[in-house]
């Protein structure tokens, strides 16, 4: 099976994404975990203003088969959270790189994203 994993983003090896727009990254969960997943029920998110460490949780996602823990792929403050999941929490499984994002995140100076795997290094992870 083939996974959408888009090249412009770096992965953390628990599949979460990171897509840096100049200093402040979207996160967000990759194609494979949600699929793993099944279809998501509720997802736990930090609030505005919240600090989220690289590699460590930052919030909980509840499928039908599973909850997981979120890992942040980046260290830093957060700036939006993504309240359309509250209330619409299957857009994870629908759009899980576009309108299932999770959080944006201005970054730290020791932000994490350089430790981050690249597109290429987590395809082959997955496959």
């Amino acid at each position: 099976m083939s996974f959408e994993i888009p090249d412009d983003r770096k992965y953390l090896e628990s599949h979460e994404w990171a897509d840096d727009d100049e200093g402040t990254v979207r996160v967000g969960i990759s194609d494979f975990a949600q699929d793993e997943l099944g279809d998501v029920v509720f997802v736990e998110l930090p609030g505005e203003g919240d600090a989220v460490t690289h590699d460590e949780e930052f919030g909980v996602v509840e499928s039908i088969k599973a909850v997981s823990d979120l890992y942040s792929p980046v260290s830093g403050t957060v700036t939006a959270v993504n309240d359309a999941l509250t209330d619409q929490p299957e857009l994870v499984n629908e759009d899980p790189f576009g309108d299932g994002w999770m959080l944006e995140v201005e970054l730290d100076d020791d932000s994490g994203l350089d430790e981050l795997l690249s597109a290429e290094e987590y395809r082959e992870q997955v496959e």
